[in-house]
């Protein structure tokens, strides 16, 4: 999401949509694809959750070369019914909200270059594809996405799209799950960067606390970096109930009058599994 026009590009439809022209890729392109995959693929068992690689292997990820986003859209219409639809680049936020409240995922087409293969700031197929859609074959998980659609339509309404962003991000982009004693990768953000899927669970830099739905909304987050924090659900489905029974509107105005919370702060009332040094963070600031 994130762009502000909302006159589609040149090609796109009305919606946003293009042709992913999966016969264009070139080989170059597979082989990164590839080359990320692998790398993924050999570090995520262990430290992501079960749902995920379950959904590696319903949608035949595992084969070689960018998934055709047709082959993939018929394996989770059956699924969960939901499609995935190729889009030019980031999309307006209410674009982007409809698409998911109609059980569409939208995805960049394009594949990072070799030179961008740790960092790139908007994203690509793969962490579009690789990162996200696995999980949307999970029910309970692919209906708080499109309930999230839903509730982005609303927010739009009462101009509360920067607080129901936050829950995007510190959810569907950066989200840890508890696993038993252990806490393990859900968020696409993560499980798509090859540096982070380590950070997020093992260094001794970031908070790890409990999600609280109006904290989190409450919670500035980094675009330029490393987490300084991370949220913790208990389940799929426990994250589904706790933001599809509730009513935003009066959280959001509560938020109008309360002030934001740093990306590092950890609060008296947070449920804490890891206070963190922020060592990571204090290390990239100017001397």
């Amino acid at each position: 999401m994130a762009q502000a026009d909302m006159t589609p590009p040149e090609g796109a439809a009305a919606d946003w949509t293009v042709p992913q022209d999966w016969s264009a890729y070139t080989p170059g392109e597979h082989a990164m694809w590839d080359r990320l995959f692998e790398r993924q693929a050999a570090m995520l068992p262990g430290r992501v959750v079960p749902e995920f690689l379950e959904g590696l292997d319903i949608l035949r990820m595992t084969r070689p070369g960018i998934p055709d986003f047709a082959e993939l859209s018929e394996r989770l219409m059956k699924r969960t019914g939901w499609q995935v639809v190729a889009v030019p680049g980031l999309v307006p936020d209410r674009v982007f909200f409809e698409h998911l409240a109609n059980r569409r995922f939208v995805a960049g087409r394009f594949i990072r270059r070799p030179e961008q293969i740790d960092y790139l700031q908007e994203p690509d197929v793969f962490h579009d594809v690789f990162g996200h859609v696995p999980l949307l074959t999970h029910p309970a998980f692919a209906d708080y996405m499109q309930a999230y659609g839903e509730g982005g339509l609303r927010a739009d309404g009462l101009g509360s799209i920067d607080h129901l962003a936050r829950l995007y991000w510190y959810t569907v982009e950066f989200g840890l799950m508890r696993h038993g004693n252990d806490l393990r990768l859900y968020g696409a953000g993560i499980v798509s960067s090859f540096g982070e899927s380590v950070f997020a669970l093992e260094d001794a830099s970031p908070n790890r606390i409990g999600f609280d739905l109006k904290r989190l909304m409450r919670t500035q987050y980094r675009i330029d970096d490393y987490q300084q924090s991370y949220f913790v659900i208990d389940s799929f489905e426990d994250l589904l109930r706790k933001t599809s029974d509730v009513d935003f509107g009066p959280i959001y105005r509560e938020l109008e009058t309360e002030s934001d919370v740093a990306p590092d702060a950890v609060l008296a009332q947070d449920r804490v599994y890891h206070r963190g040094s922020q060592d990571h963070a204090r290390a990239k600031m100017p001397c």
